[in-house]
């Protein structure tokens, strides 16, 4: 039987990271979270686009990975 547990707060912060990146770049845009990418990406010296079909698997990457936080104990 599983027991649901809360989700560790590092699970939580990139599960929404994940999902306000897809938000962004799907459903409409978001400035800070625009501004977060382009700032972490002149950090890194990278230049990626987000496109659509990427947003909506981070999108579902980040339901997925709370429901594993609260399945799975330790994540």
């Amino acid at each position: 039987m599983l027991r649901p547990n809360p989700p560790k707060l590092v699970t939580v912060v990139i599960a929404l990271a994940l999902i306000l990146v897809g938000l962004s770049a799907t459903v409409f845009p978001i400035d800070f979270v625009n501004a977060a990418l382009d700032l972490v990406q002149s950090t890194l010296g990278t230049n990626i686009e987000v496109t659509t079909e990427i947003a909506w698997l981070f999108l579902l990457a980040g339901d997925a990975l709370l429901i594993a936080g609260s399945l799975l104990p330790g994540i």
